[in-house]
């Protein structure tokens, strides 16, 4: 799965295209390697996002290619 998508159907980020921006940007970091938008993202992978000041570290459980609200915190476990 492309890591936007990933980040917009975990809920992360709430829009695909802010998600898109933020890893072309290099805000988006996958196993510490800078991410593309197209970039793909596995279970057990470990994503880290900076927001501004903050920093989130996650590792990715499983891939939906659509998340009910309830399910999407199911995607990701917080590290850091």
């Amino acid at each position: 799965m492309r890591i936007d998508k990933f980040l917009k159907n975990s809920r992360i980020i709430k829009r695909r295209t802010v998600a898109k921006e933020a890893c072309d940007t290099g805000r988006v970091l996958i196993n510490g390697n800078s991410a593309k938008a197209g970039s793909e993202v596995s279970v057990g992978d470990r994503i880290e996002i900076n927001f501004g000041n903050n920093k989130m570290e996650i590792e990715v459980l499983e891939l939906l290619d659509h998340a009910p609200k309830g399910k999407a915190s199911e995607m990701y476990k917080i590290i850091q």
